[in-house]
């Protein structure tokens, strides 16, 4: 991926990992210029929120702390995501990352 790539997308980027409406204002806006850079990026915060609604129905109906520890792992991953998006570079998140990639690779493409 090209630095002008990225500059063109790393707003939208940034953006989508600001709420789940952040998420849903980058895929939208993104259909049109279809921005690998900013695709990347939607397709690691959709599963991020995905993990999130995970761990909040374990925390609720399974155990308490398995559920705060997911959680936790996931605002980490949320964290490591956002961090590498600010800084133009499209780094998986651990472990998960790459299945993101392919359960989501019809958002943004």
């Amino acid at each position: 991926m090209n630095q002008q790539t990225i500059k063109e997308g790393k707003t939208l980027a940034i953006v989508c990992y600001f709420t789940f409406v952040g998420a849903l204002i980058a895929i939208f806006l993104n259909l049109e210029k279809k921005n690998p850079y900013t695709s990347f990026h939607v397709r690691q915060m959709v599963g991020l929120i995905i993990m999130l609604i995970f761990s909040n129905v374990v925390e609720k109906y399974v155990n308490s702390w398995t559920g705060t520890i997911i959680g936790t792992i996931t605002v980490g991953c949320w964290i490591y995501a956002l961090f590498y998006a600010i800084k133009g570079e499209t780094k998986l998140i651990p472990l998960v990352g790459e299945k993101f990639q392919q359960w989501f690779h019809n958002l943004g493409n």
